[in-house]
């Protein structure tokens, strides 16, 4: 069974409320059946809409033949790529077309869309248009995408819209994005070295494993404003992408509020929403949609499949002389899906070692396949898998203890992470320490029996925030807030911090949301920045709240709570440090494994939610269980071909091994009394740590993600037997 421990909070700093588990503000509504999701929304005279999916990969559109779907009773609308013109959208970069035009670039894009008075009907009217395909050879192959001589996968990438101005450069147009990250003179630290070794890695695509798929309900008032309730996590950021793609004034559409049944970072962007607007201008009517999970799985958001090649350059007792990281990601047809500036998943990787020279170069390829988008902890799953694996090889050739040479790199007070910024109170080395005590590292074991390790290190998103507060006259308060409550706890951090600042019962606080219409601006959750964010602007609030309230006054009492936080170049980074330690049995007569215990150790601050924290650290765990042993979308020829979710294999309940989470003391940290983050800094290294266990228990080293017996198995009878 899973289970978490916390150390004491350091005395004086956090209130006493925050100690006690809290009562979630969602909590009733949902064990009840009374909560409301996008998919419970009905609206009077609503269409069903439904749409026609390429079957291939790559293809170029030669007819669309809609007569028989517009023959049928009870179909309203059938519209083309043709009938609404190049329309495209996405977070950033705007290069995914609402309906494709000329030719399809996934299997799964929609070309046709159509509305109905059933949804029975508009599926039906969907499958009888007749579309003529002349199918075209696929770019699948990532690295092939990026040779000099590779045909332009978007032509037109000139025209695409980009939300922050120009486009950053990248070395190749069939990028989405591209960074490098460089310290000190690797190349020429490289050169010097004795000891340098290299080794590539890869990892598949997979799913975000949420129970809710996609829904979408749309409709336009008799004001010609657009309303919305969708599956979307980000409300305001997609106010301003419907704004754009319908030339609509923001204040012209309306993002209304719905839960959300799970999204693991991938609900970013939903892709409905853009269709049905034309469909619903089209009859007039409100227009819904609801994926099946097979649509979900088959055509929206995955993580990046990679290839990471590593380098490490060591001095002879494991001390880092350079490190070079280079990866290249599958992205899929479309970079829509990515939230950020640079258009990669993620930041470069919070490597959680003291590195003098070092260089990290990603870059993401256009393909015919899925398109990418983030999902919980984008990018660490692939490079911490790669370079924590790469550990123990170095340690192997050089003969030292693997958990001893992450001792004598971890990160120490005064030292400063690839980008130049010190690290803000790093205890990676209290952390191995305490891990090594934990999982018993030293003793004897058995035959076929070993110890891995893993040791991360994940940054804090930044940005702004806002909602409103009022005080009434009864002793209650109301908050309006623009966030999205994906089932984390979002709303009960504001709730708790409210109370503990002003000293009240958080019975006394109701939180509510609203429609983009009614309330401040709000990023929307992800990014481990909602709690940090989110407790900010409630403590601004209160303090505010504290002064006005001190005054004379007669009726409610309201204030805007406001955060504004990011990390500035050159100021100390704080960051979610974490070490897992695995005790894992090969039987090598079959290549199955057996997990006899795992212990996390992480350092994330003062926790404000309890009961959500512990969900958030076992649920972390068992999403990098799944990573590392179970999870992987299967492609031939463009083509996912283990879509339902049967065969896609989510670990569940009796998959759990024992795991034990231990909190450091808190010292400190950005949010409110010194919290940190907890959603994603411990999914990344539970792959690593399997890995190396298993090297450990029977002296083979994989490199692919998942860690399945048969590959285990398949090593045992090629590789030779050693400590890589």
């Amino acid at each position: 069974m899973a289970s978490t421990t916390t150390a004491t909070p350091a005395t004086g700093i956090t209130p006493a409320i925050l100690g006690t588990d809290e009562a979630r503000i969602d909590g009733r509504g949902k064990v009840s059946g009374a909560t409301m999701y996008t998919a419970d929304f009905a609206k009077e005279g609503m269409l069903w809409a439904a749409f026609v999916a390429s079957p291939y990969a790559h293809a170029h559109i030669v007819k669309i033949d809609t007569a028989a779907a517009r023959a049928m009773p009870g179909v309203r609308a059938v519209l083309t790529g043709a009938d609404i013109g190049e329309r495209f959208f996405g977070c950033v970069l705007k290069d995914w077309p609402v309906l494709a035009v000329d030719h399809v670039q996934f299997v799964g894009e929609y070309l046709v869309a159509v509305a109905a008075d059933t949804r029975a009907i508009a599926e039906a009217a969907a499958a009888a248009v007749d579309v003529e395909y002349e199918e075209l050879p696929a770019m699948l192959d990532p690295e092939a995408a990026l040779a000099p001589d590779a045909p332009l996968f978007h032509p037109n990438d000139a025209s695409f819209k980009y939300a922050f101005g120009e486009r950053p450069p990248r070395p190749h147009r069939n990028m989405h994005g591209y960074d490098i990250l460089r310290k000190g003179d690797p190349e020429a630290a490289f050169a010097q070295s004795k000891h340098v070794f290299e080794r590539t890695f890869t990892t598949p695509r997979t799913h975000g494993g949420y129970i809710e798929p996609r829904a979408t309900l749309v409709w336009i008032d008799d004001a010609g404003a657009l309303h919305v309730l969708s599956t979307n996590k980000s409300p305001f950021a997609l106010r301003d992408q419907l704004a754009l793609m319908t030339e609509l004034p923001k204040d012209k559409v309306v993002i209304h509020p719905s839960f959300i049944g799970g999204e693991f970072g991938a609900k970013a962007l939903t892709i409905e929403e853009f269709p049905l607007y034309f469909l619903a201008k089209a009859t007039g009517k409100p227009v819904k949609h609801v994926r099946t999970h097979a649509d979900d799985v088959r055509s929206t958001h995955v993580r990046h499949a990679s290839k990471v090649r590593v380098r490490i350059a060591a001095k002879a007792d494991g001390a880092f002389e350079a490190i070079d990281i280079r990866v290249v990601f599958d992205g899929g047809a479309y970079a829509a899906g990515k939230p950020v500036p640079w258009l990669m998943p993620g930041r470069s990787p919070k490597l959680p070692y003291k590195i003098e020279h070092g260089v990290v170069e990603r870059s993401t390829a256009y393909t015919n396949t899925i398109p990418a988008g983030f999902v919980r902890a984008p990018g660490d799953i692939q490079t911490i898998f790669a370079f924590e694996s790469m550990l123990d090889i170095v340690a192997a050739e050089l003969h030292i203890d693997p958990l001893e040479i992450r001792v004598r790199n971890a990160a120490a007070e005064g030292d400063t992470d690839l980008e130049g910024n010190p690290f803000a109170k790093p205890r990676a080395r209290q952390m191995l320490d305490m891990v090594r005590k934990e999982i018993g590292y030293g003793k004897p074991l058995p035959s076929g029996r070993g110890i891995g390790f893993a040791l991360t290190a994940r940054h804090i998103a930044g940005g702004k925030t806002s909602f409103i507060v009022t005080a009434r006259e009864d002793g209650t308060i109301a908050v309006d807030t623009g966030i999205t409550e994906p089932g984390v706890g979002t709303l009960t951090v504001i709730q708790r911090v409210l109370a503990a600042e002003l000293g009240i019962d958080p019975s006394r606080i109701a939180v509510e949301r609203g429609t983009t219409s009614d309330v401040p601006w709000d990023p929307g959750i992800g990014g481990s920045k909602g709690t940090l964010l989110l407790g900010r602007a409630a403590l601004d609030a209160a303090h505010k709240l504290q002064a006005a309230l001190a005054l004379p006054h007669s009726g409610p009492v309201t204030v805007t709570g406001e955060s504004d936080y990011m990390h500035q170049h050159g100021d100390p980074i704080w960051l979610n440090f974490g070490a897992y330690g695995v005790d894992l049995s090969v039987d090598q007569d079959t290549g199955a494994l057996t997990i006899h215990d795992v212990v996390f150790i992480a350092d994330v601050g003062t926790i404000i939610n309890p009961l959500a924290h512990r969900g958030q650290i076992d649920g972390g765990f068992m999403m990098g269980l799944g990573s590392a042993l179970t999870e992987e979308l299967q492609i031939e020829d463009g083509r996912l071909v283990n879509i339902a979710l049967s065969d896609y294999k989510l670990p569940c309940q009796r998959d759990i091994p024992p795991f034990r989470a231990i909190m450091m003391e808190p010292d400190d940290g950005p949010g409110p009394y010194g919290a940190r983050a907890a959603g994603e800094f411990n999914t990344a290294g539970v792959a690593p740590a399997i890995a190396n266990a298993i090297t450990a228990a029977c002296g083979v080293r994989l490199d692919r993600l998942g860690l399945t017996a048969e590959r285990i198995y398949a090593a045992l009878q090629t590789q030779p037997r050693s400590a890589a």
